[in-house]
């Protein structure tokens, strides 16, 4: 749509202007329960009188959600905009308190598709909030999701939070597999055009290409955000639970562009930190659930084992950047406490374009065609020296199964500071991989970063784990 990048650039050009909220009445005092009451009534669907692959559902104003989005239905070349009619929603037991209006608009919509079985559309995407979106595959559940943009995330001060203020949806055709939104992104700093193709699926893939017009230099652009919650798992022995892992990702996986794979385990940190991993040209990124076993999470409700992997790939050069990882502290599953995305080497000068493509892969498995040894799991304890600790990294899958039985295999083991010792590696018969243990004496009390590979002779044969210990 040359005609929304075209606006985008002379919105860019005009002070920016703030969204109105909505007025200080009982929508806005709504509670989180009180606000999940109100539920868009189906058979008033987009599309659902016309029979078509796709529809769209809407969701109210209130709680959290203040500020409204136009949303077109875009058929034969048109756009017409979707007006909000209250008759489409069940207010529940809020009827009494939200009086009749046909000016309030939307919250966000979410997109239903017949993703698991034939006779049902399941809800398959959702555009919620500022510029956040999620989706699912096939047979998974709602869990990390994914930002338009990131400003000066946790950097330069107060991060400051671009917004998607209209969607224009492709009325899709009767024999569709795929549907295309397109959205207008705002924020005093910067605007932008983006485009969405949706393709559900066993995993559901969105390509992603956004041209940016920048109002004012950005420091730090974060291209391609990832926000994703981790509270405990086995290394972890702050919480009480009787579950024995609660998260929707449980590590970072980043393909750099020189060919090395790295594993990072997500952290829950008793403060905020920020690991950056600079690189140039990644081959691809994301935030994974690795560990699919439903009892390392003991959840009936929840079934995290199910929650996708969100995994970026770049459609072009990405050239000279880091990707950066936020861990916040966090003492609630309800809160998304990590944060993963792409900043270029070069600040967003004011005045200047940029364009980013890029695929997302809504997957139980990555699509990262990676063929050596996987990190499994992590584990750490206590030992016999007071202030130190022994990590236990779990290695298998690719490469390794094939290893034949006395084949020599080796552990490489750095550390940024302190002394590393007891360094042992097993070969492990019930998974086909190997188990690397060694203890961690610290020398002096700060971060400490890990990192750990197997080779035999000068070939890598697994990924490298990475680790940051804060003795």
């Amino acid at each position: 749509m040359d005609w929304l990048t075209k606006h985008a650039e002379a919105l860019s050009r005009q002070p920016f202007v703030a969204p109105p909220e909505i007025p200080r009445t009982a929508l806005q005092r709504l509670t989180y329960d009180q606000h999940r009451d109100i539920r868009f009534r189906p058979e008033r669907a987009l599309w659902r009188d016309k029979c078509l692959p796709f529809e769209a559902q809407f969701f109210h104003l209130g709680w959290m959600f203040g500020q409204a989005v136009r949303v077109y239905d875009v058929a034969d070349g048109k756009a017409r905009e979707v007006a909000f009619d209250p008759a489409d929603f069940d207010y529940g037991k809020n009827h009494r308190r939200m009086p009749p209006s046909r000016n309030l608009g939307f919250a966000g919509f979410r997109l239903h598709y017949r993703l698991n079985r034939p006779d049902y559309l399941d809800e398959v995407v959702v555009f919620l909030g500022a510029s956040y979106f999620r989706a699912v595959g096939q047979n998974q559940q709602y869990g990390i999701t994914a930002r338009g943009l990131l400003i000066d995330g946790n950097h330069g001060g107060k991060e400051e939070f671009p917004f998607f203020r209209e969607f224009w949806l492709e009325r899709p055709l009767p024999s569709a597999r795929e549907i295309v939104v397109h959205a207008l992104l705002d924020s005093p700093s910067v605007s932008g055009a983006y485009t969405f193709h949706i393709l559900p699926g066993p995993s559901t893939v969105m390509e992603v290409s956004a041209t940016l017009f920048a109002r004012k230099t950005i420091e730090k652009l974060g291209a391609a955000p990832l926000t994703s919650m981790y509270l405990f798992g086995r290394k972890d022995v702050r919480f009480d639970d009787f579950r024995p892992e609660v998260h929707d990702s449980d590590g970072l996986s980043l393909a750099s562009g020189s060919g090395e794979f790295l594993w990072r385990p997500l952290a829950n940190p008793s403060k905020g930190q920020v690991s950056v991993f600079v690189d140039e040209n990644p081959g691809g990124y994301g935030l994974l659930q690795r560990d699919r076993a439903f009892a390392s999470y003991e959840d009936l409700e929840l079934r995290y084992e199910q929650r996708p992997s969100l995994w970026v790939e770049p459609l072009e050069r990405w050239g000279k950047g880091a990707v950066y990882l936020l861990e916040l502290p966090s003492d609630l599953e309800y809160n998304d406490n990590v944060v993963a995305y792409w900043v270029p080497e070069k600040p967003f000068l004011a005045g200047e374009s940029r364009r980013i493509q890029y695929r997302l892969y809504w997957s139980l498995e990555p699509p990262d065609r990676f063929e050596g040894g996987r990190v499994a799991r992590t584990s750490s304890g206590k030992c016999d020296v007071p202030g130190a600790r022994q990590f236990v990294v779990d290695f298998d899958q690719g490469v390794l199964a094939a290893i034949a039985e006395g084949t020599p295999v080796d552990a490489d083991v750095t550390v940024s500071q302190g002394r590393l010792r007891n360094l042992v590696l097993h070969r492990n018969p019930a998974t086909k991989g190997y188990r690397v243990f060694f203890d961690v004496i610290p020398t002096r009390y700060k971060l400490i970063e890990m990192r750990c590979f197997l080779k035999a002779g000068t070939t890598r044969l697994t990924e490298t784990w990475s680790y940051q210990w804060a003795p």
